[in-house]
């Protein structure tokens, strides 16, 4: 099954999930940006790519906008050179509109991962011919304030559907890139992928989050994400 295929069918059964209060928006950017993300996924997801780096979930400024894991607009728009044309949800905050390509605001967490590949490895072929990034879950959670919920804080009842389906396609998806290394892009990633790959003999390791949530990697990030990269005997070049 191809990894269009695998997200398709991730998608069709994430529709079928409902979320109570306090989340009252759930964007879902396999449907209304469907056509950049399977852009990203045909061009830059594919076989043979050695580490994979899982991030979480969309940001309302990232992949909620592009369709692309960690989809800071420009980095998406010009380094990668996706076309952003995208939908809108089914409910879309007044707060948290979706914009694609004239969104404003700039990612922080995709503008430094991307940012960082961009200066090391020059192109977006380059780096994709080692590395691709994927989320573990793609949809986007918003409480009636705006505010972001991850999934780990929803209720169990709630949880354990979405993790169900995520897990599934992350193991179809891996499969199908046969990388050596997934590493999780913070806590969370980690966990769940060792969890849900565990025994398909792959090595695991994790990186700094690059959001501005955290007080340490608003202290050189790039330079602490290559030092675990390092640690994990990942060669850059």
């Amino acid at each position: 099954m191809s990894v269009v295929q695998i997200a398709r069918e991730l998608s069709d059964r994430l529709e079928e999930l409902s979320f109570a209060p306090p989340v009252a928006c759930v964007y879902n950017p396999l449907v209304y940006a469907r056509a950049p993300h399977e852009e990203y996924l045909r061009r830059f997801v594919g076989p043979h790519q050695s580490v994979v780096l899982l991030g979480m979930n969309p940001g309302p400024w990232g992949m909620a906008q592009t369709g692309v894991p960690f989809g800071e607009v420009a980095a998406a728009r010009d380094w990668m050179g996706v076309e952003l044309a995208v939908g809108k949800p089914a409910r879309e905050h007044p707060k948290r509109p979706v914009l694609g390509a004239d969104c404003p605001r700039s990612e922080v967490s995709g503008r430094r991962l991307w940012g960082w590949a961009a200066d090391r490895f020059g192109t977006a072929e380059a780096f994709f011919a080692r590395f691709t990034v994927l989320n573990y879950c793609p949809l986007s959670f918003m409480e009636e304030s705006g505010r972001n919920r991850i999934p780990e804080k929803l209720p169990a009842a709630e949880r354990g559907p979405l993790f169900e389906a995520c897990d599934r396609a992350l193991r179809a998806t891996v499969r199908a890139v046969d990388p050596d290394l997934v590493v999780g892009v913070g806590a969370f990633a980690a966990k769940r992928a060792k969890a849900v790959l565990g025994g398909m003999g792959l090595r695991f390791g994790q990186i700094l989050h690059p959001s501005p949530a955290s007080p340490a990697a608003n202290r050189g990030w790039a330079e602490q994400a290559e030092r675990q990269l390092a640690d994990l005997g990942v060669e850059l070049p």
